[in-house]
């Protein structure tokens, strides 16, 4: 399974995601988003919250704490350490448990990624736009990443060389 740790911003608020290739899904830190909708002032007061609602949700019998998963993401010490994450469709639930005024911009900001993975499933063509985008926001020359993209079809038509090969 290939997982990439990655981070969104949401209101200026850093959460940490992780990219799942086997499940097609992105996992979000539940922890930073209670944080984000909160205004939590740090990761602490963040966490002792969501402690709470989950002891809460719990009771009420809703299973949606229960499938959080714990995935080691990059903590503030620079440490890989276990945390409670959600997917999208997870989050949205937790998310209308959390009173807060920022929980519809987030429903909106999660409904923008979740569009846009879909969109390029659709016409992955607008995967490499969006690679293409992120690299010159990083700073890299178009040469650079057109001589990256070549690299990633010819590995593409070599694995898939490899695979058929080991089928005959």
């Amino acid at each position: 399974m290939t997982r990439k740790n990655g981070i969104k911003i949401f209101d200026e608020k850093l959460v940490r995601t992780v990219w799942d290739d086997e499940q097609e899904k992105w996992y979000f830190s539940v922890i930073d988003v209670v944080q984000a909708l909160t205004d939590q002032p740090d990761f602490q007061r963040a966490r002792n919250y969501w402690k709470v609602l989950k002891n809460r949700l719990l009771k009420e019998g809703n299973e949606t704490v229960t499938n959080c998963n714990r995935l080691k993401l990059l903590a503030e010490d620079g440490k890989m350490r276990e945390t409670d994450v959600a997917d999208s469709e997870q989050l949205f639930r937790l998310i209308q448990s959390i009173p807060s005024p920022k929980a519809e911009p987030f429903k909106l900001w999660l409904a923008q990624i979740a569009s846009e993975r879909l969109d390029e499933l659709q016409d992955p063509e607008l995967t490499i736009d969006r690679a293409m985008f992120q690299y010159k926001k990083l700073g890299y020359s178009d040469n650079w990443i057109n001589q990256r993209l070549k690299s990633i079809e010819i590995r593409k038509e070599l694995t898939d060389e490899w695979r058929l090969r080991s089928m005959k």
